[in-house]
């Protein structure tokens, strides 16, 4: 069985996932830091790992909030899987709006999760999007489980090797 992204599952189950839709104004936001933190004590994160995802989700909102066109709504879909939780928030933007990777709220984004990536994309690109061709910014995130890390899962010891050919 195929999981929501189109990866294998390991246990031949789709990955669960949960989508919200909040307004970008900063009694809302909340709501989304809390459902992180939620979802990674149900997953059996630590609590520096639990408050880790609070922090980013909170810094991934807070970022998008800032270039969202007009007064829409901001998408989080939280999936989880067997190697962790994947994060996927995006806005509607105006064409040619990215989002900014040059500040403070991105090295703490990097500091906080396994894995970020962001970026311009489309209504037809991102999880529960519209399928249409409206912009949207886009900021993804993983934080993978204690063991789970594709690294880890291959073998890596966390020490540096080099292979010559």
């Amino acid at each position: 069985m195929v999981d929501s992204r189109g990866a294998l599952a390991q246990d031949g189950r789709r990955a669960e996932r949960l989508e919200l839709r909040v307004p970008t104004t900063p009694t809302q936001l909340p709501a989304v830091r809390a459902m992180a933190g939620d979802l990674a004590m149900r997953m059996d994160y630590d609590l520096d790992a639990v408050e880790d995802l609070r922090l980013a989700v909170d810094e991934a909102c807070a970022t998008l909030s800032a270039i969202v066109s007009d007064d829409r709504r901001l998408t989080v879909v939280f999936e989880t899987t067997r190697q962790g939780l994947h994060i996927d928030a995006w806005v509607p933007t105006v064409d040619g709006t990215d989002v900014p990777r040059d500040g403070f709220g991105w090295a703490v984004l990097h500091t906080l999760v396994d894995k970020v990536e962001a970026g311009p994309a489309t209504q037809a690109t991102v999880p529960a999007g519209d399928g249409g061709d409206s912009p949207v910014a886009v900021i993804s995130m993983d934080k993978y489980l204690p063991g789970h890390h594709p690294d880890q899962l291959l073998g890596d010891t966390g020490q540096n090797v080099s292979v010559t050919r």
